[in-house]
């Protein structure tokens, strides 16, 4: 193993590996994240989903998400996902539960998913408006339309909202 980059957000090593089949990859590029990341779809009793408008740098677009954010060393991964949603939303939340858990890129990396759902309680508090543009309810009609027209364009709220419809 080479280290290439270590920071407190990912650490970049160069293996050498043998697959299972006999080939030998001299250098098998690592993505390692120390931190695991949730994603909150949250809905209201109108079965609306939650959504925030976010900057992203890396594509320099405005996006439409899901709240997410890492998990802080020693929380819960529901403490998390209720915590990122007050932070980007203002909403307290109920009834969060564990949702799914995945690699979203497990070929070179092993980054951690975790998708909590649960219902939106009263907006007590502002969100961060050097993070987030904007906080909106949106109907599943709304999103399938949003998935169609390839508005959301997010890979962890698509998968979260996708798993979502696919039980509604």
């Amino acid at each position: 193993r080479k280290t290439i980059i270590k920071s407190p957000w990912v650490n970049h090593h160069i293996d050498k590996v043998e697959f299972p089949g006999g080939r030998i990859a001299d250098q098998h590029h690592i993505l390692e994240h120390d931190a695991e990341a949730v994603a909150a779809l949250i809905t209201n009793e109108q079965n609306e989903i939650l959504m925030i408008q976010a900057y992203r740098y890396v594509t320099d677009s405005i996006e439409w998400e899901i709240p997410a954010g890492l998990i802080d060393p020693g929380e819960a991964i529901i403490d998390a996902g209720k915590r990122e949603v007050f932070e980007e939303t203002g909403y307290e939340t109920s009834g969060v539960k564990l949702f799914y858990t995945y690699h979203p890129m497990n070929g070179i990396s092993n980054k951690v998913f975790n998708i909590v759902r649960g219902k939106a309680l009263a907006r007590t508090g502002e969100f961060d408006v050097n993070e987030v543009k904007s906080v909106t309810w949106h109907t599943p009609e709304t999103i399938k339309q949003m998935i169609a027209d390839n508005t959301i364009k997010d890979g962890y709220s698509l998968t979260a909202l996708l798993l979502h419809l696919l039980q509604t």
